[in-house]
């Protein structure tokens, strides 16, 4: 139907992965702005992992989508990293890329991108294998619900990742706010909240359905974090927005956090 405006349950039956994907995931063969947003992440997800110090034993991926960029990074700091989504084919279409199934969607720019950037562009293979060793479980997720990932047990996390995810699930600020305090209830203390932003975005397009999007702004993300209990390390802004045939957004946000021993 033109001029619906997706949200909520409707991402369930009409969310198109493939679409997601090829739109905002191209790399060099997309758009430029595109691209840029994706370097961006990918520059500071290996800044956060590498010299930034986030690590430990447990990585929890909150609403992953059907992709694996955020965590090309992230497993080479982490023993056990838990993925999830709120859709069963996003789930779906991750497991075809760690089961290395036909059709899986091909990363290998964006894994050659982080190579280079840790400085040896001969490891993809062993990058990819090394990252699917350490996703050992893949969970259904909802952030707007008391517990996100029941009915799964998982122990306290060292770190929760979550990449423009939260202004896609939460329909208002309030929501939003309490989402970042479950998130957050998911970490031990002192463990990291990472987290990116698409600012300032009402909706997005996928394939030809248009996305409801949560408009926030950096000061509510950073508030919403330390209301949470959780310190601001780090706030990283990107001023390029997404094309507009594709987004609404104005900047990208880049947050981490840590948690503190009372939170």
């Amino acid at each position: 139907m033109e001029g619906r405006l997706y949200a909520g349950e409707d991402y369930k039956k009409e969310f198109d992965p493939q679409h997601y994907l090829k739109t905002y995931y191209a790399f060099d063969s997309g758009t430029v702005a595109e691209n840029e947003i994706l370097k961006f992440n990918l520059k500071n997800l290996f800044q956060t992992f590498s010299s930034g110090g986030v690590g430990g034993d447990i990585l929890i991926d909150i609403g992953s989508g059907p992709t694996i960029y955020q965590l090309l990074s992230a497993c080479e700091a982490f023993r056990e990293i838990i993925v999830s989504d709120y859709t069963e084919q996003n789930l779906r279409e991750l497991e075809k890329w760690l089961k290395k199934e036909p059709g899986a969607y091909d990363w290998s720019p964006a894994v050659q991108y982080v190579c280079e950037l840790e400085g040896d562009r001969s490891r993809c293979q062993e990058k990819e294998a090394r990252l699917r060793r350490t996703v050992t479980r893949i969970l259904k997720c909802d952030v707007t619900q008391p517990h996100p990932l029941a009915p799964a047990q998982v122990p306290p996390a060292d770190c929760v990742l979550t990449l423009l995810a939260m202004e896609c699930a939460c329909p208002d600020v309030d929501a939003y706010r309490a989402a970042i305090r479950r998130l957050v209830s998911l970490l031990k203390p002192g463990g990291h909240l990472v987290t990116a932003i698409a600012l300032r975005c009402q909706s997005y397009m996928v394939g030809a359905k248009k996305f409801f999007a949560l408009h926030l702004e950096k000061e509510t993300v950073e508030k919403a974090m330390q209301e949470a209990g959780c310190q601001v390390l780090r706030c990283e802004y990107c001023p390029i927005s997404y094309s507009e045939v594709h987004c609404t957004n104005e900047g990208t946000c880049f947050v981490v956090a840590r948690k503190g021993p009372r939170a």
